[in-house]
C-alpha cells in the first residue's frame, strides 16, 4: 500500500489579518491531528496568549501533539524533510507565513519540492474584512494573492456592518478567480475545512520531544507544560484572552457526500473535475474505476486547482465502490451530486488501461517516498 503524503497549507495574509488567531484554533480544535507548524518569519511567534522567542532555526512543542519551527525561506526545505520523518508522526503541516510575505513563492517552493512524503494542501489566504478597504489601497497587490488563493477566509466579520459586508465579500470573490470564501470571528473555521478529523482518542495528545527519535531530544526550550485555553476561553484578536466565551466553530460551507457501486468512467470524472464549480474548496475520497483499473482503488485529493490521485492494491475484503466528500461555500448540493451520477460507467465498454486511464494517470505521483533515515536531531545541518 502506498504511503500518504502529509498535506501542506500556507497560511497567509496581511499583518493583522487574523493569521495566528485561526491558526491557535485549528491547534486547539485539530481533531485528533498532530499538526506540524512552520513559522516563516523571524522575530516573536505569538502562539496562543504566549510569546514565544522565535529566533530562526528554534523549534518548540505544544500541546495537542504539534510542533513549531521558526525558520527562514533557505531553511524550509530542510524542516519540511525532517518533520516528514514517519517517527515524527505529523498528519498536517501549516505554514504560516509573513504578513509581508509573497505566499506564491511559498506555493511555488512546495509544488517544485522533491520532498516525496509531502503534498500540496492549498493556499489559505486570510482578510480582516474591518481593514480591507485600506489594506487594498495600501498594498494593492492582495488583488494578486487572492486570485492565488484556494481558500479565502473573510475574518473579523463582526466588526463589519451588514451592508457592507455584503459589500466586501463581493469584492473579495472577485479577485478571488473562483476560490471559495468563508467568513470568520475571532479566526473559527471547521478544521475540516483544512484536515480531516480522527476518532476521538486515536493518537490524541502531547507530542514532546521524548516522542521523537533524537538522542536527548530538541536543543531548544520545551513549552509542553503551557497548554492551549481552556475550552470557551478565546484570544482577542490581538492574541489577548478576552472573556469567558461559548465556543461554536463555524463556517459557511456546505459538505456533500457521494457514494456509489458501479464504476466510474475516468474521462467522466475528470471532466467533472476540470469543470468543477466556483467555491467549491476540497474534494476527497476513494474512486472504483471498475474495468478501466480492476486492481487498484484511487484516493482522490483536491484542493483548489490542485489535484493528485494515489492508486493503492484494494484491500482485502473491501467492498468496492466509490466515496467521495465534497466541501465548498456556496456550491449547490443536488447539482453536484447530479453530475456525480453523469459519471458513473453504467455500461463499461473494453478499453486498455492507457487510452482510457491516461487522464488519470497525468496526475499520479510517482516517486516513491524515501526511506526513514536513523536517529537524528529536527535541526538541520548548519550551513557550510
Amino acid at each position: 500500500m502506498s504511503k500518504q503524503q502529509i498535506p501542506v497549507v500556507v497560511l497567509a495574509g496581511f499583518l493583522g489579518s487574523g493569521k495566528t488567531t485561526l491558526l491557535n484554533q485549528l491547534l486547539k480544535h485539530s481533531g485528533g491531528n498532530r499538526i506540524g507548524v512552520v513559522v516563516n518569519d523571524f522575530g516573536a511567534i505569538e502562539i496562543d496568549a504566549m510569546s514565544v522567542a522565535g529566533q530562526v532555526g528554534s523549534t518548540v512543542s505544544l500541546g495537542n501533539g504539534c510542533l513549531c519551527c521558526a525558520v527562514d525561506g533557505s531553511e524550509l526545505d530542510a524542516y519540511l524533510e525532517k518533520l516528514t520523518r514517519p517517527s515524527v508522526g505529523l498528519d498536517v503541516i501549516v505554514i504560516e507565513a509573513s504578513g509581508l510575505a509573497e505566499p506564491q513563492e511559498l506555493v511555488r517552493m512546495l509544488l517544485a519540492s522533491d520532498n516525496p512524503n509531502i503534498v500540496y494542501g492549498g493556499l489559505v489566504e486570510v482578510v480582516d474584512a474591518a481593514e480591507f478597504d485600506a489594506t487594498r489601497e495600501k498594498h494593492p497587490e492582495i488583488e494578486r494573492h487572492l486570485a492565488l488563493a484556494d481558500l479565502v477566509v473573510l475574518n473579523k466579520t463582526d466588526r463589519v456592518e451588514a451592508a457592507d459586508l455584503s459589500r466586501l465579500r463581493a469584492s473579495v470573490e472577485g479577485f478571488a478567480d473562483g476560490a471559495a470564501v468563508v467568513e470568520s470571528t475571532y479566526g473559527r473555521i471547521d478544521p475540516e475545512l483544512l484536515f480531516d478529523g480522527k476518532p476521538k482518542g486515536e493518537r490524541f495528545g502531547q507530542l514532546s520531544f521524548d516522542d521523537l527519535p533524537d538522542e536527548g531530544g530538541l536543543p531548544d526550550e520545551d513549552l509542553r507544560d503551557n497548554d492551549l485555553p481552556d475550552e470557551g476561553v478565546l484570544p482577542d484578536e490581538d492574541g489577548l484572552h478576552g472573556e469567558h466565551r461559548h465556543v461554536h466553530l463555524h463556517a459557511a460551507y456546505d459538505s456533500v457526500s457521494f457514494t456509489t457501486d458501479v464504476a466510474l468512467h475516468p474521462r467522466r470524472l475528470l471532466d467533472f473535475l476540470d469543470e468543477r464549480p466556483e467555491g467549491l474548496y476540497r474534494i476527497k475520497g476513494f474512486v472504483d474505476f471498475g474495468p478501466h483499473d480492476p486492481r487498484n482503488r484511487y484516493t482522490l485529493h483536491a484542493v483548489g486547482r490542485f489535484l493528485r490521485f494515489y492508486p493503492e492494491p484494494w484491500p482485502r475484503d473491501a467492498e468496492r465502490g466509490t466515496q467521495l466528500v465534497l466541501i465548498g461555500s456556496g456550491v449547490d448540493g443536488p447539482a453536484l451530486h447530479t453530475a456525480l451520477e453523469h459519471c458513473r460507467d453504467d455500461e463499461p465498454q473494453d478499453a486498455g488501461l492507457e487510452e482510457v486511464m491516461w487522464g488519470v494517470l497525468r496526475y499520479v505521483d510517482e516517486r516513491e517516498p524515501e526511506p526513514e533515515p536513523q536517529t537524528e536531531s529536527l535541526e538541520p545541518e548548519p550551513a557550510e
